[in-house]
């Protein structure tokens, strides 16, 4: 054989590999279980202008709920879709430092303001269409990523928004069945996992910010009515507490689950009691048995989304990235499966808002553990 052939294709691989290197170290790819280069930050622009396209209105500078208009929607996009944008917008910051994608999601949800006693909050949709019901969990979702975005860049307006938003959820608590949170103000029948363990989330963060005990008290408060009355065997959560009847709606949704386990990282780091980290680690295992193993979500992206900051949090503590790894191939499954031509995820169902909002947080979560080779 051609010795100079020899050297030539030896000098050929050595230069794929080089070039293959090369990719990874500048753009971050890592294959997927097809066999395909999955670039997660690459993915998020492309779907944060794809949502952009499609779902804002710059004229009236409100979002709309459906990419196409369905028949029953409303002129505007109600709460929910807004508390998914603002903490893909806040994650999306940690992807790109220094950009204020933030701020224009922080206009829109100002348009729901509400200043009705007993405390200022949002409504689940602008009262200047009409006014509907507020809901705690919209606006701790808020209130969370508000926090998030504070320990970032310490700007005042988010440590204002999440004691804004603790005041007013604290208006939804009772000593009904001994305690817990309302789902939303006007509805005093049930209190709920949504409502809770978001809760927790909110005063565990405003305790880390003030260390004001009294913050660290009441999550503790939250967190034992919520164990003793909504946790399954299993280590997963049902969905609510009906407190005229008794009666436990027994549905178990990964994002109730997923505000659970990252309640629990939070009462470890606060307290350094290694049983909050040993429930942390028992909740994780069940919740990527349940909800992750067929490599597919079991059930709703912005549901997941949630689920996956309990992962990402307890990750800095066990070091293990197992669960992170399962929930990126759901992930990468979505991206391969559930894309439509204009780019947005779904292709089946219509296209709204929240699972837009909850894949960029997604999207913006496993591209910054991309940069940091963590999957």
């Amino acid at each position: 054989m051609n010795k100079s052939f020899i050297v030539n294709v030896f000098k050929q691989i050595r230069t794929r590999r080089f070039l293959a290197i090369l990719l990874i170290m500048v753009f971050g790819t890592v294959h997927n279980s097809y066999g395909q280069s999955i670039n997660y930050k690459k993915e998020l622009q492309s779907l944060y202008t794809a949502v952009e396209q499609n779902f804002y209105m710059p004229d009236s500078g409100f979002y709309r709920e459906h990419a196409v208009r369905e028949k029953e929607d409303h002129a505007v996009s109600y709460l929910w879709p807004l508390c998914a944008l603002i903490q893909a917008t806040c994650e999306m910051e940690r992807v790109r430092p220094g950009s204020n994608y933030m701020d224009q999601i922080y206009n829109v949800i100002e348009k729901y303001d509400d200043p009705a006693p007993p405390s200022p909050g949002y409504d689940s949709y602008p009262g200047i269409f009409k006014r509907e019901d507020r809901y705690y969990d919209d606006n701790q979702w808020i209130g969370i990523a508000a926090m998030d975005a504070y320990f970032r860049s310490h700007k005042k307006r988010d440590l204002k928004m999440g004691k804004k938003i603790c005041a007013f959820m604290m208006t939804g608590y009772d000593t009904v069945s001994g305690g817990g949170l309302y789902w939303r103000e006007g509805d005093k029948s049930t209190k709920n996992t949504c409502s809770n363990g978001p809760g927790i989330i909110v005063l565990m963060q405003l305790f880390q910010a003030t260390h004001k005990k009294d913050y660290l008290d009441k999550a503790l408060g939250l967190y034992k009515w919520t164990n003793k009355h909504l946790k399954s065997p299993d280590f997963l959560f049902y969905d609510n507490l009906n407190v005229n009847t008794g009666e436990i709606a027994k549905h178990q949704f990964s994002y109730n689950t997923g505000t659970m386990l990252e309640s629990n990282v939070y009462l470890f780091e606060a307290t350094k009691d290694s049983s909050y980290l040993i429930e942390a680690k028992r909740i994780a295992a069940s919740a990527a048995t349940y909800f992750l193993d067929s490599g597919q979500f079991r059930d709703d992206i912005w549901f997941n989304a949630v689920l996956l900051r309990g992962f990402e949090r307890l990750y800095k503590h066990i070091g293990d990235n197992a669960y992170l790894k399962a929930f990126a191939k759901c992930t990468d499954y979505v991206l391969n499966h559930d894309k439509n031509i204009n780019g947005l995820t779904g292709q089946k169902k219509a296209q709204n808002l929240v699972n837009q909002g909850g894949m960029l947080e997604i999207l913006a979560r496993l591209s910054v553990l991309q940069q940091k080779r963590s999957l």
